[in-house]
């Protein structure tokens, strides 16, 4: 018997329904949007919306560790003054914490 009268010979697979498998991808899409990427997207907004609410005064902690006072806000970048006389320029995106009058407003979680 020839290769191709082998492959005829065996049995066909009952016929699949495309909107079945089309429902399955769906709804796996589904699970993964509001899972993971809805409740991402949420955390990143509201880090954003507490970064641009930084005011002068405020303490924070950079992701290095350093404890420091906003002295200048400008629009990605912070003047953070860390002693006396040591004021350094840092981005928003180097804060891990803020600290308001003895009150954490945003803390970075660590993976």
């Amino acid at each position: 018997m020839s290769l191709y009268h082998l492959i005829a010979m065996q049995p066909q697979g009952g016929s699949s329904n495309p909107f079945g498998t089309i429902i399955i991808f769906a709804a796996i899409f589904l699970i993964f949007y509001f899972m993971i990427v809805r409740p991402q997207q949420k955390k990143a907004k509201e880090r954003q919306s507490l970064l641009g609410s930084i005011q002068k005064g405020d303490k924070i902690i950079t992701i290095g560790g350093m404890h420091g006072t906003i002295l200048g806000v400008e629009e990605k970048t912070l003047l953070v003054q860390a002693t006396d006389n040591v004021k350094l320029k840092f981005e928003k995106s180097a804060i891990a914490t803020i600290i308001r009058e003895g009150e954490t407003i945003l803390k970075e979680e660590k993976k």
